[in-house]
């Protein structure tokens, strides 16, 4: 009988369910104050990292999340006072999501939370390892295709 790490050595859904159940149990502490988690946690980087401050639709098609899910999503980072709904000037209608001092200010705290928390998860590869990890993943990943959820696995 072979030993189970040679079985599942190359097995790529043990290997990505193994890192991001590490992942999501190291990091879930750090988003501590972000409201709904990872999906929060991402939107605010959205927002905060935008150069424009992008529409509320414009957001759920780049993160892949509902347009539904979005709304109540962007409540609750709202009612936290971390960002805020601004009219377009070009348009009234539409609602931009801009970032605000809080945040910036929040978002800064648990990157640097994440950053140690993702050093632990990825202990076992050198820094070269994790930067060429890292760019294999995003462009395996690439963005997300029209319907399709991206935050849905990390909440699940």
């Amino acid at each position: 009988m072979t030993d189970t790490s040679t079985r599942t050595g190359d097995d790529l859904g043990w290997q990505l369910g193994t890192l991001l159940g590490r992942w999501r149990t190291a990091v879930g502490e750090a988003l501590g104050g972000i409201p709904a988690g990872p999906r929060g946690y991402q939107l605010l980087r959205v927002v905060v990292t935008a150069d424009v401050p992008p529409t509320q639709a414009a957001l759920a098609a780049h993160l892949g999340i509902d347009r539904t899910v979005m709304t109540y999503l962007l409540d609750d980072l709202c009612a936290a006072g971390l960002v805020a709904r601004c009219p377009d000037p070009a348009d009234r209608r539409v609602r931009r999501i801009a970032a605000t001092d809080l945040g910036r200010a929040a978002l800064a705290d648990v990157e640097g939370r994440i950053a140690a928390a993702e050093a632990t998860v990825l202990h076992g590869l050198s820094a070269d390892e994790q930067g060429v990890l890292r760019a294999l993943l995003a462009r395996a990943t690439g963005p997300a295709a029209s319907g399709e959820d991206h935050c849905a696995v990390v909440t699940a």
